[in-house]
């Protein structure tokens, strides 16, 4: 009855994948077996499935994710072929962002100031803020960014509160694979708001910082890491006293801006010497009467 069905071990050999992969691929839905033995757990396969794996493989060896395997997989009539160059020129420009990173920490290594990021200054106004805040590795920033600025607008929405500006991020600590900050992402209002068990309510006083454009090209960790070491250097270049943690700004267009489209900005507050550090502050709860819950 099914005779036209192969095991892992003969799929195994003839796409050369390791049953350990062969197995990874059909727990993510890449690659599902045609049937499951219910007694034994016996994986077996189409013989049609020889080519998907074989795709699988070649598209893995290019560097693709899993995720993006099964979309291009998955796609309707020919338009894998077109998914897979839209891949590909993200890789390209990511490297194109990278290329300026290594010319940065070239400068750097030599002793010599970096020039490859055009730093200014401006002024920013005192702003509320509501806010989440979690420790997270390089690994889950991006999945952090993601789920707090959702989390964020729709408390604002529920509460009828408007956005005032664009969300950013505050890096209290560093963010690599070893370290985990924490980070703070916020979103500015000028309307009343109260906290949450898992949102925060601060006043982030007025000041002056230092700031680098990025743009759409520039979401990879490691380009946007040394436009981060390049504010700071710049900063203490000038004889200014850091106050505050390194940001980042997200304009409304973060995810969808072209390659050379300005998207977003790293930042970091400064204060010149002998002036007084300003403190983002909580903002105190309404008094409420006796008995109110």
């Amino acid at each position: 009855m099914h005779e036209d069905l192969i095991t892992i071990g003969e799929l195994s050999a003839r796409t050369r994948l390791s049953p350990k992969a062969l197995r990874l691929y059909g727990d993510r839905g890449l690659l599902a077996p045609a049937r499951v033995d219910p007694d034994t757990g016996v994986r077996r396969y189409g013989l049609a499935q020889v080519e998907r794996a074989r795709r699988i493989a070649l598209l893995r060896a290019v560097g693709m994710p899993l995720a993006r395997i099964a979309a291009v997989l998955d796609a309707d009539g020919g338009a894998s072929p077109g998914l897979l160059d839209a891949y590909w020129r993200e890789q390209e420009s990511s490297h194109r962002a990278r290329r300026q990173a290594v010319g940065h920490a070239r400068a750097v290594l030599a002793g010599r100031t970096s020039t490859m990021y055009r730093i200014a200054e401006r002024d920013i106004p005192e702003q509320k803020v509501v806010c989440v805040r979690r420790h997270v590795t390089a690994a889950e920033l991006a999945g952090f960014l993601a789920e707090a600025g959702e989390l964020l607008l729709a408390h604002l929405g529920s509460t009828g509160a408007r956005l005032s500006g664009p969300l950013f991020s505050v890096f209290h600590g560093h963010v690599s694979e070893e370290s985990d900050g924490p980070v703070e992402v916020c979103a500015p209002t000028p309307d009343a708001v109260e906290p949450t068990a898992l949102i925060s309510v601060r006043l982030h006083p007025a000041h002056r910082e230092a700031y680098a454009e990025l743009t759409g090209e520039q979401r990879d960790f490691a380009a946007v890491a040394a436009v981060h070491d390049a504010v700071g250097g710049w900063v203490a270049e000038q004889g200014y006293e850091r106050c505050g943690g390194n940001r980042e700004v997200y304009y409304p267009n973060f995810g969808t801006a072209g390659p050379r489209e300005h998207s977003s900005d790293v930042t970091v507050p400064f204060r010149r010497l002998g002036q007084p550090p300003h403190v983002a502050v909580p903002i105190p709860l309404p008094r409420q009467s006796p008995g109110r819950p």
